[in-house]
Parts: structure tokens; C-alpha cells; sequence
């Protein structure tokens, strides 16, 4: 069987406004009907199909569940002897219930219900002639499913393909900032439901390759630095530096005297910027910065970031408050960043934080241009 059959995206299945407006009067049997008349017959999962591999049946399910608006996941699934997949279940992803956490007392604000009992399944079952063969399916589903131009949004709905992942190679090289390369992108294919994959997977993607991670050259190049500064300076003259996994740096901070001295006298008001970039390998260069008593801006303390996750912020303001004795800002200024919130909630929770007033005036002057226009 044909994949490219499966992902063909050129019929619309969402009822027509009618149909809509009798949605809550018809029993959920006629809506799985009414959807199904939308899409071709050969889509639609029947008991008796056969497929090559277990990657095929995942790859028709997954066309059939995109046309009818859910996402899917592999369930439960049985090996023989030799390690060859005998059945495999797949399910929608809002399938079952959450469990519950013990911990749910201490938390303020539940991330929102993804799962709700979804009873929707497709089984394969391994045949003697070494085919999968549909055994069971259940179109039933116990929750709204998405309409066709947002089901992209699905997780098993996006896909980077060669073409794309080569682009964004490309653009990563040429110094282009992602959410850039990605509007671009997606304009060339008629908007984002047709691009195939979310920010996320471009941001994911760029991790995953390491493209903007240090080569070993270049390692040995700013530890030989930092080392020589320490021996300059060696009370005064502060630097850390995180590893992954892989014993690769990631972060580095650094703080000479200068800052710190700075710092003691003028850092009861921070502001804490991440928008420059280090030249090609995209990494964020974030400065701790102030004003002293002449009005003139004044750097704290800088660091070259890996990427800008919760984690990593963790670790930097950490880092900066041992750097400078324990001592920790009444006020600090940031852009409208969810990690560098969580961050700073966590590790600094006695500390007023403000939103840096040049980001608020570029998110209105973005978003409000038509407002700014008639002045």
C-alpha cells in the first residue's frame, strides 16, 4: 500500500455550517459518519487491511487521524523470540486519564487536562504470510478534535522533511534568527498548517544537529582565556563553567573586579538582556547590566549561554550570586521570557521582577501598528 496515498492533503473533511449547527443534537455514532463521508473510503481503517511493516500501519493511521482532526501514539505492542513486532496497538494521545500526583497540594496552577479517556485504537496483528493485518478498530472519541488547519499542531502530525531540516542548516549558517527563517518558510508554502512542524521543532532540531555547540579548538581557546585572567587577577577575577552530558561546555559566566565592584554599589537594579548573539553560532550572549551614579550603563557580569531554557537560567543566576557574595537585586528588568520566569521565581523569589519597557514598546509597535499608524 502507497503511503503517499495516506498524506495527501487536498480534501477538506470539516463539516459544512449546517452541519455544525446540529452537532449537539446528533449522538456521537452519526458525527464519526458525517466525518467519514468527508474522507475517501480507501483512508479510512477497516478490519482486514494489510500492511508491510508496522511503520505503514503507523503512517495510515496517522493520515486517517489527521483528516479527522487528533493526534496518535503507539500503545501496547508484543515481541516474539527474535524481536519481531507480533501486534502493536495504536491510540489516540488523549487517550486514558492522568494519574494523580501526590504533589497536586502544593501546586497553585495544573497545567491543562491533555488526556480524556479517548477509547479511539487501531490493532495490527502479525500474520503467517509475515504481513500486519487491522484486527480492531474503534473510531469512538470522547473529546473535540481539531479542525483541519490546526491539525498540524498535533505532535504526530509534524514532521521535519530532508528538504526543510537542509533549509534550516542554511539559515542557521547564514546568521538568520529562527523565528525569521521560519516565517519565511512558512509563507512559501501558504502558512503554517502546510509547513508541517512548529517553532519548537525548529529550535529542537538545532539542539538535537548541536550546530551552535563549541568546537574543541575553541574550548581550549576561552579556558586558556579565563585561565589567564585568574592569574591576573586572582582574588578578584571570577568565572564558572557548566558541562553536559557529554563533558562538552555549555555555559560560561565570568565577572572581573571591575563588575563586582560595580555591582556592590549600583545593583539594587538589574536589567538582564539575552538578545545578542554570538556571530553564526547563534549562542546568547547575556549581560548582567546597570546604571551607576553618572547615568552611564555598567555590566555586572556576562555570560555565554548554550540555549535559553529554564534550566540554564537556573544555573546562571545561581552562578551570579556566588560570584558577587550572596548578594541578590531588589529589581530586575527582562524581556517576557517564560524560562527567565520560572528561573527567576525559583532562585530569586524575594526579588521584584519588571518587564524591560524597549520590549514592551517593540511587542506594541509589532502587534499594534495599525493603532500607531493613525498618530
Amino acid at each position: 500500500m502507497d503511503n503517499d496515498s495516506y498524506v495527501s492533503k487536498d480534501i477538506n473533511i470539516s463539516l459544512e455550517d449546517e452541519d455544525k449547527k446540529d452537532e449537539g443534537n446528533i449522538t456521537g455514532q452519526e458525527k464519526i459518519e458525517a466525518i467519514h463521508s468527508k474522507i475517501l473510503d480507501e483512508m479510512i481503517p477497516k478490519v482486514g487491511i494489510e500492511f508491510k511493516s508496522e511503520d505503514e500501519a503507523y503512517n495510515f493511521y496517522n493520515a486517517y487521524a489527521y483528516k479527522v482532526g487528533f493526534g496518535i501514539q503507539r500503545s501496547k505492542g508484543h515481541k516474539d523470540q527474535s524481536g519481531k513486532m507480533k501486534n502493536r496497538t495504536f491510540c489516540c494521545c488523549c487517550e486514558g486519564f492522568r494519574e494523580k500526583d501526590k504533589r497536586n497540594i502544593n501546586v497553585k496552577s495544573h497545567r491543562a487536562e491533555t488526556r480524556f479517556g479517548c477509547l479511539a485504537r487501531m490493532k495490527i496483528n502479525l500474520d503467517q504470510t509475515g504481513k500486519y493485518r487491522i484486527t480492531d478498530f474503534i473510531a469512538q472519541y470522547t473529546h473535540v478534535t481539531s479542525t483541519p488547519n490546526k491539525s498540524y499542531l498535533h505532535r504526530s502530525q509534524r514532521k521535519l522533511t530532508f528538504v526543510q531540516a537542509a533549509e534550516i542548516d542554511i539559515a542557521n549558517s547564514s546568521g538568520i534568527a529562527p523565528k525569521a527563517s521560519l516565517e519565511l518558510m512558512a509563507k512559501r508554502v501558504g502558512g503554517y498548517e502546510n509547513l508541517g512542524f512548529i517553532r519548537d521543532d525548529y529550535k529542537n532540531y538545532l539542539k538535537m544537529k548541536r550546530i551552535i555547540q563549541m568546537k574543541v579548538g575553541e574550548i581550549g581557546g576561552v579556558l586558556e582565556y579565563l585561565q589567564s585572567m585568574q592569574l591576573e587577577d586572582p582574588y578578584f577575577f571570577f568565572y564558572a563553567i557548566q558541562v553536559d552530558q557529554d563533558d562538552l561546555i555549555s555555559n560560561i559566566f565570568w565577572a572581573d573586579a571591575k563588575m563586582m565592584i560595580a555591582y556592590s554599589h549600583f545593583g539594587d537594579v538589574v536589567s538582564f538582556d539575552t538578545t545578542y548573539r554570538k556571530n553564526q553560532s547563534g549562542r546568547p550572549f547575556a549581560m548582567f547590566l546597570g546604571v551607576n551614579h553618572h547615568k552611564q550603563t555598567t555590566i555586572f557580569g556576562a555570560a555565554l549561554l548554550y540555549d535559553e531554557s529554564a534550566e540554564t537560567f537556573i544555573w546562571l543566576f545561581d552562578t551570579f550570586v556566588k560570584a558577587t557574595s550572596g548578594k541578590k537585586s531588589k529589581t530586575i528588568l527582562t524581556d517576557q521570557d517564560p524560562a527567565m520566569e520560572k528561573a527567576l521565581t525559583s532562585q530569586w523569589p524575594e526579588t521584584c521582577h519588571r518587564l524591560c519597557i524597549w520590549h514592551l514598546y517593540q511587542n506594541a509597535a509589532k502587534h499594534l501598528s495599525g493603532v500607531f499608524a493613525k498618530f
